[in-house]
């Protein structure tokens, strides 16, 4: 029997009983059973082969060699268009193709509908754009597309409804502002073309259909000064002149120890430069969590751009790099001072809503192809989820003003 119905399957043997003249015969009939053969998946026709050439024992040594030998060349050739090297084999950051001054005339602030920002989730330098504009209450003035990562790596647009359970949080979707597909096509549609990288995040003038700014930094600051006019919260101001100074020092040490200083340690393409890379980076994050046992932010008692900055790295830490950047000397959790601070931080109203767990770690798992050639996630570590995250942190006894905080409030 080749096959047989459902039904069948379901059906065991049983006896039929049939009349003759006197006597009664019992005759049994037994349905065959169905034997069906399990799908064959991609991996069995390779572990047939491998058991025809070398049966239990390992591949040949020089088979080995040369797959590694192969693998390692084409791992440098990946990695040297994904994160260009020095000499050494340090990560060297390609620079902002178009920084701007936030106080220049080319920023156009009197008509809200002028502005686009561009981001991805999974992105720090994204995430601050997101929280700045949150904060100040610039949601309608500035509205965002979502661009989420292909598997080419470029940035695109989706067209379909948010997943269960994301809430309020912001998802990946369509192109708002020009309808195009993929970022590196809005990008082509300013005057003159473009053929460079397409990063996120990107401020877009729909009016002129122009880049006006590809740099997180610059972006932030004209989020915070520069359209007070239009923002819901023009009081708050993250960079004070008072603090301009301290802030700007923070930066200076915070942006190549720990904000690039992961992705220095992630993309080292030599042992030289991850160890120093790494330790740069966890005595940094010693000396932050120091400093932090003794004020509430960076600067003391208020909340500053070089909080923001540090936070979207910090948020990132114990859930990406601590395993995919191999920043494993400690979790983020073993640092009290800094943990209870990133939970300061993501407690302020609207900032847990720009963090997409969920679509960060696809976004490195899945697509950083020669760091997890497998694009396989693991699971979310307990003290990254939401619920952990919302613990109380008892940081308001370092805090000697309410004034800020208050503002921090009003949306």
């Amino acid at each position: 029997m080749s096959c047989c119905s459902a039904n069948a399957l379901l059906t065991p043997s049983f006896p039929v009983p049939r009349r003759k003249k006197t006597r009664h015969v019992i005759t049994t009939f037994t349905i065959p059973r169905c034997h069906v053969r399990p799908r064959m998946s991609l991996q069995q026709p390779l572990t047939a082969i491998n058991k025809l050439l070398w049966g239990n024992s390992l591949p040949p040594q020089l088979l080995i060699s040369t797959v590694r030998s192969a693998w390692s060349a084409t791992w440098h050739l990946f990695m040297s268009q994904l994160a260009p090297s020095n000499p050494s084999g340090g990560y060297s950051r390609p620079p902002s193709q178009f920084p701007a001054n936030p106080n220049a005339p080319q920023f156009p602030r009197q008509n809200p509908n002028f502005l686009h920002l561009y981001v991805g989730l999974p992105c720090p330098w994204a995430h601050r754009t997101l929280i700045v504009r949150a904060l100040k209450g610039l949601e309608n003035a500035v509205p965002v597309s979502i661009a989420a990562p292909g598997t080419d790596g470029s940035w695109e647009f989706r067209n379909g409804p948010a997943p269960e359970g994301e809430g309020d949080r912001f998802v990946p979707g369509l192109d708002k502002a020009n309808g195009c597909r993929t970022l590196r096509e809005v990008y082509r549609l300013r005057r003159g073309g473009y053929e460079g990288r397409s990063t996120v995040p990107m401020l877009w003038d729909v009016k002129k259909k122009e880049v006006v700014c590809n740099e997180s930094y610059d972006i932030i600051e004209l989020f915070n000064s520069g359209l007070n006019g239009l923002a819901g919260n023009p009081g708050l101001d993250l960079a004070p002149p008072a603090l301009k100074g301290r802030i700007e020092e923070w930066n200076r040490v915070i942006y190549p120890n720990v904000n690039n200083g992961v992705y220095r340690c992630g993309f080292s393409q030599s042992q030289e430069a991850y160890d120093t890379a790494v330790n740069e980076l966890f005595s940094t994050l010693d000396m932050l969590d120091d400093h932090l046992g003794g004020c509430r932010y960076l600067c003391g008692d208020m909340l500053t751009l070089a909080d923001i900055c540090l936070f979207t790295t910090l948020v990132r830490f114990d859930l990406v790099y601590n395993v995919l950047f191999k920043c494993t000397k400690k979790k983020l959790l073993e640092y009290p001072n800094l943990h209870g601070y990133m939970r300061d931080i993501y407690q302020i109203p609207k900032v847990a809503e720009t963090c997409n767990f969920q679509a960060i770690m696809d976004g490195y798992f899945g697509i950083l192809f020669p760091l997890n050639p497998g694009s396989i996630r693991p699971v979310m570590p307990s003290g990254c989820e939401h619920e952990a995250l919302i613990r109380p942190h008892n940081r308001e006894s370092l805090s000697s003003s309410a004034d800020q905080i208050m503002a921090l409030h009003v949306s």
